[in-house]
């Protein structure tokens, strides 16, 4: 299928490695020209010229940490500087610390929001008057399936993304019909957050190894498998096409059904 996207730009944040590659990677794949993002420069650079190899397509890195204001100002400028347009905006940012509430503290909270809700906003506010120009142009924000299911030892998630969806569905309603706005929420994929959060759940003596960390979050999907990035890369670019042109203010489980939740 012909996602119609050839030549179109795109922001991708937090794309040096995880689901913002796989999203960056499939858009490119779709003749867009991505513009990617992380705070480890050599890591955004490797990917940066991974996916422009197995693509041909133009990918413009742009390191910096997504939780400082002049670094998505940055991301922003050099695209346009660079490509001079914007049709897409992905919002992607790893996760936050694991941990039950009690252990955390005041400035893991303060420091989550802006991780996740902030950068988000300020982004936006940055990109959508470029967005709007030539007809119009898209928002993605991969989230989290904790937003409709709060999940063990994760109660920053659990509880800042849901600003993220509240956000979303409010742009989707203000800035509409110029620009569609949709959410992903991810289940468990093979990604350095999980392997991240197997480590964490190690160090605090819940499980053994990193094989009983894998098999245990396999155990949760009813596909017995964690997802893999790419597919869910593949909603993203989709969802930013104009094959989804009716689809505006949804969020959207890639999760394998392991979301227990009825909505």
């Amino acid at each position: 299928m012909d996602l119609q996207l050839k030549g179109n730009v795109a922001i991708i944040t937090a794309s040096s490695s995880g689901l913002g590659k796989a999203s960056a990677r499939a858009l490119a794949e779709e003749g867009v020209k991505v513009v990617v993002n992380g705070r480890d420069k050599e890591k955004l650079f490797a990917a940066a010229e991974e996916i422009r190899e197995s693509t041909g397509s133009s990918v413009l890195p742009v390191p910096g940490d997504i939780k400082n204001r002049k670094t998505l100002e940055k991301i922003v400028d050099k695209t346009l500087d660079r490509f001079g347009a914007l049709d897409h905006l992905v919002t992607s940012a790893g996760g936050p610390p694991s941990g039950e509430t009690l252990e955390t503290d005041e400035e893991d909270w303060y420091e989550g929001f802006d991780l996740l809700v902030m950068s988000v906003f300020r982004l936006v506010k940055k990109a959508v008057p470029t967005l709007k120009k030539g007809g119009g142009g898209t928002i993605v924000n991969i989230t989290s399936r904790s937003v409709k299911e709060a999940l063990d030892s994760l109660v920053l998630s659990n509880s800042i993304r849901m600003s993220v969806i509240g956000l979303e569905k409010t742009l989707s309603r203000e800035l509409a019909p110029e620009i569609r706005v949709n959410s992903i929420l991810p289940g468990p994929h093979h990604t350095s957050r999980i392997d991240g959060l197997i480590e964490q759940a190690m160090e605090r003596g819940e499980i053994d190894s990193r094989k009983q960390g894998i098999e245990e979050w396999s155990e949760s999907v009813p596909l017995g498998r964690l997802g893999n990035p790419e597919e869910l890369g593949s909603l993203v670019a989709f969802l930013s096409s104009p094959r989804a042109s009716y689809i505006n203010g949804a969020a959207i489980s890639v999760d394998g059904g392991s979301s227990r939740s009825n909505l």
